[in-house]
């Protein structure tokens, strides 16, 4: 077992509950140094995973809390190593007082991660679970809730888990029938695997094919604002946050500068951005505010273009639409449908829609239309890919198949064919965690928060 550690599992805020957690050689010992239960037998002979009753003291006995504690042994534990968990109220004070005195005790600060990625090396995760827990912790939006709760149940591991046990076929095969000649072996035929091989490229491109979806559930969509000044562009922002974020009146070029909200909607998570109105201007301050205008309307991946129903189609409303046509996904709102907003003389191939930030019609369907330009891929819960360590890993073991196949059409001898494949399951091996560097599990887990 490792050194012991502890952290704060619960966060500094103050809250009803907080979680001080354990893990490592020697932290049931040192837990029943600090915590009596009220009656029965001593912590280290208490079952596993069942809630104590006691009295959290420091070394020098005066009493703490009053709290509950729980014991889990490993290797059936989360870690693989005993646990201890004190779950105690929850004053921030409390809880470093009593990290403190187990610091005294000898126990280490947990680094960020270090309790999943002791799981990970114990063998109580694989590494795209070990992945997940941080992205269901970060998760913002019920769909990428559900994707890293089925990555957290093992489904990319799963399928991972399958390719790489029939590439080990072939390549026990091939080098059975390689290292025992003598033996009564069935052929090794490259033409007998070739099936094997195409349904196994397949799948990984399959799984390719939604990283770009897994990437904006993670990051959020970049999502722009944009229109001429006084369009309607912060009226929208505000209608669609339920609240007033921005300001807004008559008087046009009240936004100078970008303003950025998280927004949750249809399932999706919008990073909006809420833009300076986009025209010509001498005032030096409006005409920064332009350029991070442009700026924002360049790099966002969902822009929406602003234009008042209420007032002519003009030039300006037409450069705006050209723009937003040249956005990876955009879309128009036709602002102040309230005001009997008209579309004569809108010409664009974007989905045109009427909404009233005063009422709220159209709000609806400016959410369905989002959603159309964002649908889900069509795979089980959990098999998206989230991240591009996640995906160099899948990609490269893509590559290897593709050159397999076309040295098996190409007449190539075998072990031409299984240095690909095992090149492959080697990539395979990386997206698991059977084969990964030191360096780069230290990568992975710096992400997490500390207490996880």
């Amino acid at each position: 077992m490792s050194e012991p550690i502890a952290a704060i599992a619960t966060g500094g805020q103050v809250s009803a509950i907080g979680i001080v957690r354990l893990s490592g050689e020697g932290v049931i010992d040192l837990a029943g140094r600090l915590f009596t239960p009220a009656r029965g037998v001593a912590l280290d002979r208490r079952e596993d995973r069942k809630l104590v009753y006691g009295s959290l003291r420091r070394r020098d006995g005066s009493l703490l809390d009053l709290c509950l504690c729980t014991v889990s042994r490993g290797p059936d534990s989360y870690t693989g190593e005993d646990t201890v968990e004190f779950q105690c109220h929850g004053s921030p004070l409390l809880l470093r007082t009593v990290l403190e005195e187990l610091f005294a005790l000898g126990v280490r600060q947990a680094g960020p991660g270090e309790f999943t990625k002791r799981a990970f090396l114990n063998g109580r995760l694989g590494l795209s679970e070990a992945e997940a827990v941080a992205d269901l912790i970060d998760a913002e939006s019920d769909e990428a809730l559900r994707n890293a709760a089925g990555q957290l149940s093992g489904a990319i591991h799963r399928r991972a888990e399958e390719i790489y046990t029939a590439l080990t076929d072939i390549s026990a095969h091939y080098h059975a029938v390689l290292d025992y000649p003598d033996e009564d072996i069935e052929d090794f035929l490259l033409r007998d695997y070739r099936s094997t091989v195409e349904r196994a490229l397949e799948t990984l491109e399959r799984l390719l094919r939604t990283f770009e979806r897994g990437r904006l559930l993670n990051a959020g969509i970049p999502t722009a604002i944009v229109g001429r000044p006084n369009a309607g562009k912060s009226s929208l922002l505000n209608a669609l946050l339920g609240y007033d974020r921005a300001i807004v009146t008559d008087v046009p070029g009240t936004t100078r500068d970008t303003i950025e909200e998280r927004l949750h909607l249809g399932g999706l998570c919008l990073r909006l951005t809420d833009t300076a109105g986009i025209r010509e201007t001498a005032d030096a301050v409006e005409r920064l505010g332009v350029e991070r205008s442009r700026a924002a309307l360049r790099q966002a991946e969902l822009v929406i273009a602003v234009v008042d129903g209420s007032r002519d189609y003009t030039v300006e409303d037409a450069a705006i639409l050209r723009a937003a046509e040249q956005a990876d996904k955009g879309l128009v709102v036709l602002s102040k449908r309230d005001l009997n907003a008209r579309v004569e003389g809108i010409d664009t191939p974007l989905p045109v829609i009427p909404v009233s930030s005063v009422t709220g019609e159209g709000l609806e369907e400016l959410e369905q239309a989002i959603r159309a330009l964002f649908p889900l891929p069509a795979v089980p819960a959990g098999e998206i890919l989230t991240n591009a360590r996640q995906r160099d890993a899948v990609a490269r073991a893509a590559e290897s198949l593709r050159a397999a196949l076309d040295a098996m059409g190409d007449g190539h001898t075998p072990d031409i064919v299984l240095t690909e494949i095992e090149g492959a399951m080697s990539a395979l091996g990386e997206l698991t965690g059977r084969s990964v560097r030191e360096d780069v599990t230290d990568r992975i887990f710096q992400r997490f928060c500390v207490g996880k």
